[in-house]
């Protein structure tokens, strides 16, 4: 399950996991006009991890999802394989 909300400056998705056990913390992606972060919370370190990706790094991550085993540059909106 997930959520998505508009706020001023980003919109945050949030992912819930309903698996069965053992279930990870849920998980936010913040969306801003520069960069995206992705959150979740470390019961080992008791804090909340953020790891920032370029909007570049983001739109190759999102790619990556559906693509097989390779190596791949993206150029002018398309995904090459090299």
């Amino acid at each position: 399950m997930f959520s998505i909300e508009h706020d001023f400056d980003a919109t945050v998705i949030t992912l819930l996991d309903e698996g069965d056990a053992p279930l990870k913390e849920d998980v936010t992606v913040n969306l801003f006009e520069d960069c995206v972060t992705v959150e979740q919370y470390d019961a080992r370190r008791d804090e909340v991890v953020t790891l920032t990706l370029s909007l570049a790094q983001a739109r190759d991550l999102a790619a990556a999802l559906n693509l097989p085993e390779g190596i791949y540059r993206r150029a002018g909106g398309d995904t090459d394989k090299t």
